[in-house]
């Protein structure tokens, strides 16, 4: 069992294979994009193979691929059935933004992809490509389906809730998740990134309950799904269940389950600051074995911090941007 400092139990691995990705949204990455990861310095799928099988070993149970947008890096079926034969994970998922699902939805559930989690902001076409400065709602919508016809359960809707963008369409998202047979998610924006520089379109999630409980009844779901932070409400009379993460406003870093690797190799402890910790040289090492890899993980995780200081801890590095980590 792994276990930090604080005695959380870290058994989720948020694993970022690119940070690459198709669209520019404004909190998350520059328009210009970001510095191409030489080729040679981002982790190949048997050396992510190889880690993911030790962090299982020490305890790891569920695995999400993530980007940047994760469905950019070539060949990802093989990484995904790769990582399925791994004994004793039980989780295997991805966050996409969707644009590229319609044709990989297929191919990703044969190799052995369980679920999937898809980034929607808005249902509007025209405030979708102001989000993501180029995007393509319909592609979405397409990827959507393709996820639908392939058994994926549950589909997760991921939208950052945003002051002036789209707080007026928390109730049409609810509607639109309800009919889709979809469970939507609201996430606080946080300072990282681009972020740092949209404060004024923060909105606390307390906003989506009180919104959605002068339109209908909500009780406490009383369940997780899956083991990410998101704190779930049923919608009674749509027959439905929306989540809140809301990391600003009521953090939980008490009870952190998680750990990230990016494209390239880094350990990071918590999304909020980076670290040079970098696991892509030990895995790269001659002659280095499983249990020399299990040990340095474990000192790694000595270092976790006990929570995120509000994002603001002033002797902490800043996370450059979620397209690095994966959110």
């Amino acid at each position: 069992m792994l276990k930090d400092q604080q005695g959380r139990q870290i058994e989720y691995l948020r694993l970022s294979v690119t940070d690459l990705c198709n669209i520019r949204c404004r909190y998350c990455m520059p328009v210009t994009g970001v510095e191409k990861t030489a080729r040679d310095d981002i982790l190949s799928f048997e050396e992510i193979t190889r880690l993911v099988r030790v962090l299982v070993g020490l305890g790891v149970k569920s695995v999400r691929i993530t980007g940047g947008e994760p469905l950019v890096r070539k060949e990802l079926p093989r990484l995904i059935h790769m990582l399925h034969s791994i004994e004793g994970l039980e989780d295997l998922c991805l966050t996409t933004n969707g644009i590229l699902l319609s044709e990989m939805a297929r191919p990703l559930s044969e190799a052995g992809l369980q679920r999937v989690n898809i980034h929607l902001d808005t249902l509007d076409p025209e405030r979708f490509r102001h989000i993501t400065r180029w995007g393509n709602l319909p592609q979405v919508f397409a990827g959507l389906r393709a996820a639908q016809d392939e058994g994926f359960d549950p589909i997760k809707l991921n939208a950052v809730l945003l002051k002036g963008f789209n707080d007026d369409e928390i109730i049409s998202l609810a509607r639109f998740a309800a009919e889709q047979d979809l469970v939507l998610r609201f996430i606080e924006l946080m300072p990282i990134g681009p972020g740092r520089n949209m404060k004024s379109q923060y909105l606390e999630a307390q906003y989506v309950l009180d919104q959605l409980s002068e339109q209908w009844t909500l009780v406490p779901f009383g369940k997780t799904l899956g083991r990410g932070p998101a704190e779930y409400y049923k919608v009674v009379e749509l027959d439905s269940v929306v989540g809140l993460i809301h990391p600003v406003s009521q953090p939980f870093c008490d009870r952190c389950n998680r750990i990230r690797i990016s494209a390239e190799g880094k350990f990071q402890d918590c999304l909020a600051y980076q670290e040079p910790w970098t696991l892509r040289d030990l895995i790269r090492t001659p002659g280095l074995g499983d249990d020399a890899l299990t040990e340095a993980i474990a000192g790694l995780l000595k270092l976790k911090r006990a929570d995120h200081g509000g994002f603001l801890l002033p002797q902490c590095t800043p996370t450059r941007g979620m397209y690095g980590i994966g959110g």
